[in-house]
């Protein structure tokens, strides 16, 4: 269908990554005018051709969840005071802070992943394996299947968006860049929950602020 010549061509045409490249080459047949296309409706290709831009403007977003039972803080940046107060930035700062809330992210992207956890993890995953009785063969493929899986659970930008599972926050936020013609960066975040580390009854706030989102 494609070969890596045309993944490099791709990537040389619009900034995106390679694995970005790879997965719309294989999703439009190889066309790579299509491929590129298919990068702008996602977003990607416009967050691509800003990343060298700096993004020092921003909010500080807090939200509270119904009862005061979970808290978060949040900083976005963009590159404009003018876009920071703009009404499509603040509400996607805002369901940004409401998704961390409702689903418990460790870090905003694998790069700040402590390789030593890390490592720990792939310990235990090839124990799992071995113990499973799989194959030395495959187990080394499993247990980078499995550390996938994993950063993509507690990586923020690489979640399912709580509000349309169907895409996941980086996606959103490179459609929020596409849209409104910034670099937009999530830079930090912390959350907090009442009582935490105390023995308390077990709530699932992702289905909370779902039943919501259909109320508004």
């Amino acid at each position: 269908m494609f070969t890596a010549k045309d993944v490099v061509t791709l990537r040389e045409r619009t900034g995106v990554g390679m694995l970005n490249c790879k997965e719309a080459l294989e999703a439009c047949d190889g066309n790579i005018e299509k491929a590129i296309d298919y990068l702008r409706e996602k977003g990607i290709a416009a967050a691509a051709k800003k990343e060298g831009r700096i993004a020092a403007e921003g909010v500080v977003e807090s939200y509270i969840h119904a009862g005061g039972k979970i808290g978060v803080l949040l900083e976005v940046n963009c590159e404009t005071d003018f876009v920071a107060k703009s009404d499509d930035f603040k509400a996607l700062v805002h369901d940004i802070a409401m998704h961390i809330a409702a689903s418990n992210p460790l870090y905003v992207s694998d790069t700040e992943v402590d390789q030593e956890a890390l490592n720990k993890e792939r310990e235990i995953y090839r124990a799992q394996s071995l113990n499973e009785g799989k194959p030395e063969a495959v187990v080394d493929k499993m247990v980078e299947g499995r550390v996938k899986k994993y950063l993509k659970e507690v990586c923020l930008l690489d979640q399912p968006f709580v509000k349309d599972p169907s895409k996941d926050i980086r996606t959103l936020v490179n459609e929020a860049v596409a849209k409104i013609g910034e670099k937009i960066t999530v830079r930090r975040f912390v959350r907090f929950v009442m009582g935490e580390g105390l023995e308390k009854r077990n709530e699932n706030f992702a289905e909370e602020i779902a039943k919501q989102t259909k109320q508004d």
